[in-house]
């Protein structure tokens, strides 16, 4: 009987200690065989360059035919099995009429002859083949066996292929293969180029052998020194920074300095020395334990604590083993940090005006190192997946944050492209400046207002600065997750105080507290198996009446004497949670001017952002003062595709023709029931999106302070008679890349063409 699994396992097992593709093929031909007990196993991989499929392991055949045998795709038996991605199970291959016969592999002994595509992704990486001397067919059991092999093992077979380029004619100077691409999700936005730093794992704790203690108080007396100087490592950070970054995210320092206060962390580890271990061990002990309480939860903010007590563990460690490694690194030109789980104190060790890009091969869009990069204004990707630093330690790099792409050593014309997009795009920006005091408004009349999202306080100037009308979306839960508990009532109306005063009398849509899928709080922690379609959004608040009713006292209480207040009702799926929420709005108001507090009821309205809500668009408009549509949440309900999600991201893509029928939908329905909707997140964004949301009769958009003058230069170019015509046209579109090509041709003569990003090199 196969074992599948149990033999997967065991390349798995073994694969760990490989480092080439060459040896990953050679350990599954050399197991598969096994496993079957056939007389040969061969891989073939694809070179994509010259469409051949390339002997690359067997076991069975004349190893001098690996490398050498070569056959385009739908030649032979393995080039059918390629180019139809079927598996072919035959007795007698030379029958076949899709035989080809190759003198140098000897393969005349064999007739028995199974083939499965190996397949990444919709892509094709090569073909696993299996042969017998007897004419017999192979058996379900082996089938089945085959493609399952196939299918687990194409993922790592395509990254090591990547990574090792074993058909690569052009090799960089460096000894580094050429064009090494990694896609993974947005942290921030922009594009750069630089000089790579690797931040390893040098000083891992969790690499700390177990040791005894000799002597249990002298062990005490090095942990609370190496925690005392790594608080001082964190303080010397901070001010670093304190420069650089606006006040409300140097708060995530305080995230570090309160885990190293934390009475627990010294407390269990001075335990685990008293019960005999040295403090490089107690200290694992301890980290590891608290790490893996976040690490098993499944929303990024929760996983990215983990990261955190892990990276304060790192710090303390190496400051045990007597390694400082908390200075200012020396660099001079533009570099790019890249690393498995970076830390804010990594990043606080790179001199700012070197600094123009991080990359994580982990994380989210939400993980802190995200946030920073965005307060920094450089570009991030986060969650690019394993990568072996040899390959790119002091390598150059571009990254891509717009795509969330990153290419290694680029070649000279993708190197000089993204040379010649970086500096138009800073060209561009420059020139935008002077369009902040116009209006966003076509060459024909057709007026639009453009708002800042924000949610954090840094935010405020750059989207004043880039002329904003107002803020179109507050994210207020930001304030709720750089806290290690909620924030109190007064702490809260101080926060919103500050945002409603700075662009009064210019409305502030106030989005109430927005957690759950993957944005939970750290101090309120709860699992779900489907945290997208679970308790999130307004189904969480209703749930917790005290916090709500205390978030909208603070925001009424912070709006008082402005007149700019308007509540924004996040995850509306059914018609009795707008009629909850009036009933807590008015239970506030009500509590408020018992206490002698008078504020004014302000307009509320609702994010469409679920396809229930799209169905209930009549009824949510007789109950509602106006629509807002959060892009990124209603593509990603629409298409079922998570936008964190590397394997799938490719998928989600706002131009997708179900998108955009559905928002044209909503804004026809809300104009006939004269209610104002905007479109909030990425897509107001996207130079391409926009003539299509102009088209539909969008007249707000809301999006990022560093955006808006793109957005608005967009606007002011083409007239809104041509964007109704490309709407039209492209509603009738079956895909999002005929749809693109076409926006983006008419960006260009409109002389938009450097705001279209670089398509995949």
């Amino acid at each position: 009987m196969l074992e599948p699994l149990k033999i997967l396992r065991e390349i798995f097992q073994e694969a760990a200690d490989l480092h080439a593709a060459k040896d990953l093929s050679e350990l599954i031909v050399d197991r598969v065989q096994s496993a079957m007990r056939a007389d040969v196993c061969s891989i073939y991989l694809l070179d994509e360059t010259s469409q051949e499929l390339v002997l690359m392991a067997t076991r069975g055949l004349d190893p001098e035919s690996v490398g050498r045998v070569r056959l385009p795709v739908g030649q032979g038996l393995v080039g059918y099995i390629a180019q139809h991605q079927s598996l072919m199970n035959v007795d007698s291959a030379e029958k076949h009429p899709n035989f080809k016969y190759f003198p140098e592999t000897r393969e005349e002994r064999f007739s028995a002859f199974l083939g499965a595509p190996i397949i990444n992704f919709r892509k094709n990486i090569g073909v696993i083949a299996v042969q017998k001397k007897e004419a017999a067919y192979f058996s379900d059991e082996q089938e089945a066996f085959v493609v399952t092999i196939a299918a687990q093992l194409a993922g790592p077979l395509s990254q090591w292929v990547q990574q090792d380029g074993v058909f690569d004619r052009e090799v960089c100077r460096d000894k580094f293969k050429a064009n090494l691409k990694f896609r993974g999700v947005k942290g921030a936005a922009g594009m750069a180029i630089g000089r790579v730093h690797w931040i390893g794992k040098g000083h891992d704790l969790a690499s700390a052998p177990d040791r005894e203690a000799k002597d249990a108080e002298l062990e005490i007396a090095r942990f609370a020194k190496a925690l005392e100087l790594a608080k001082d490592e964190l303080n010397a950070s901070g001010e670093r920074m304190a420069g650089t970054l606006p006040k409300d995210v140097l708060a995530l320092f305080g995230v570090y300095r309160m885990i190293l206060e934390d009475q627990e962390l010294t407390t269990e580890t001075v335990n685990h020395i008293h019960s005999g271990l040295c403090a490089s061990s107690a200290l694992r002990k301890t980290v590891e334990a608290h790490a893996r309480v976040f690490e098993k939860m499944d929303d990024a903010y929760l996983r990215a604590k983990a990261d955190d007590i892990r990276h304060i563990g790192n710090r303390i460690y190496a400051n045990l083993r007597g390694v400082d490694s908390a200075d200012v690194i020396d660099v001079s030109e533009p570099t790019i940090i890249v690393g498995n789980n970076l830390s804010i104190t990594d990043v606080a060790q790179f001199p700012p005006e070197h600094l123009v890009g991080l990359v994580c091969t982990s994380g989210s869009s939400l993980s802190h190192i995200a946030i920073l990069a965005n307060a920094l204004g450089i570009p991030a990707v986060m969650g690019i997946g394993d990568i072996k630093p040899a390959l790119i330690e002091n390598a150059e790099a571009v990254v891509d944050g717009y795509r969330a792409v990153v290419v290694f050593n680029p070649v000279d014309a993708l190197r000089k492209e993204f040379k010649r997009l970086a500096k138009q795009e800073k060209k561009l920006i420059k020139g935008l400046d002077e369009l902040r005091d116009l209006p966003a408004q076509t060459p024909d009349g057709f007026r639009v207002k453009l708002f800042a999202n924000t949610g954090l306080l840094a935010d405020i100037s750059p989207g004043l600065l880039r002329g904003a009308e107002g803020v179109g979306l507050y994210r207020s839960e930001i304030p709720f997750m750089v806290h290690e508990s909620f924030p109190s009532e007064e702490e809260q109306v101080q926060i919103y105080r500050k945002v409603l005063e700075a662009y009064a009398p210019r409305p502030v849509y106030m989005r109430t507290l927005d957690i759950g899928g993957d944005k939970n709080l750290p101090y309120f922690s709860f699992t779900e198996e489907n945290p997208f379609l679970g308790w999130r959004g307004i189904r969480f608040t209703l749930d917790n009446t005290g916090i709500f009713i205390s978030q909208i006292r603070a925001m009424l209480k912070a709006g008082r004497y402005l007149g700019n207040l308007k509540i924004l009702l996040p995850m509306v799926s059914r018609l009795d949670e707008i009629e909850s929420f009036r009933s807590l709005l008015q239970e506030a108001i009500g509590q408020l001017k018992e206490a002698g507090v008078e504020v004014d009821e302000p307009q509320v309205g609702a994010m469409i952002e679920v396809p229930s809500a799209m169905v209930l668009l009549e009824d949510l408009a007789e109950m509602v003062d106006f629509f807002s549509i959060g892009s990124n949440d209603f593509t990603q309900y629409m298409l079922a595709v998570d936008r964190n999600n590397a394997k799938v991201s490719d998928l989600y893509d706002w131009l997708n023709p179900a998108v955009l029928r559905s928002i044209g939908r909503v804004v026809k329905v809300a104009k006939k029931h004269g209610v104002p909707v905007s479109v909030c997140g990425e897509m107001a964004s996207d130079p391409a999106a926009v003539l299509l949301l102009l088209g539909m009769g969008v007249e707000m958009l809301s999006l990022s302070a560093y955006n808006l003058p793109k957005t608005k230069w967009v606007i002011r170019s083409v007239s809104h008679q041509t964007a109704e015509k490309l709407w039209k046209k492209a509603s009738r579109m079956r895909n999002e890349k005929e749809i693109r090509a076409m926006l983006n041709e008419v960006l260009d003569q409109h002389g938009l063409g450097g705001l279209i990003r670089a398509g995949s090199q």
